[in-house]
């Protein structure tokens, strides 16, 4: 298994597994997440990827996952202004989106949360309010829901969760 950077030629893929991603969450009781709106659009996608931001997970040469991953000082706008509560820790801190798997291949967003860890010591992750499997991941690798923000693209609420 490798991680690397996305490069523009793995679209096609990374829009496949976002389809996947988008069926896989609405049978787990979360269909409103990205389904709502047919998220992420593939122009932010490939904005990610132009960036360095786009990261893939490779078993085999197929690509199985993918994430966004970002870091430095208040690197997420909406992580600024938090709509309750407030996160613990205010330096530097790093911040993953997007996770998504194929579904070839368990364990992509550890994997991603791995991968971020490597890089900074703070984290931080939001999610729906539906969405209990990214929520018991992050519990179970040790993040704490901090509050609730508001995501630009649509601005409906989501959990921030902090580690």
């Amino acid at each position: 298994m490798t991680i690397r950077k996305g490069t523009l030629a793995d679209l096609p893929a990374l829009m496949a597994i976002f389809v996947r991603a988008r069926d896989f969450m609405a049978s787990m009781g979360n269909p409103h997440q990205w389904g709502d709106h047919a998220w992420p659009p593939e122009t932010l996608i490939r904005e990610d990827i132009t960036q360095g931001k786009n990261y893939v997970v490779e078993e085999a040469g197929q690509i199985v996952g993918t994430f966004f991953f970002d870091y430095g000082v208040e690197v997420e706008p909406t992580y600024v202004h938090m709509v309750t509560g407030a996160w613990a820790y205010q330096g530097p801190y790093g911040v993953i989106h997007r996770i998504a798997s194929s579904g070839k291949m368990k364990g992509i967003g550890s994997l991603a949360i791995a991968y971020a860890s490597s890089f900074v010591e703070h984290l931080r992750i939001d999610t729906h309010e539906e969405n209990r499997v990214m929520q018991n991941l992050l519990r179970k690798e040790g993040f704490v829901c901090r509050g609730t923000i508001k995501v630009g693209h649509d601005g409906s609420p989501r959990l921030a969760f902090e580690r």
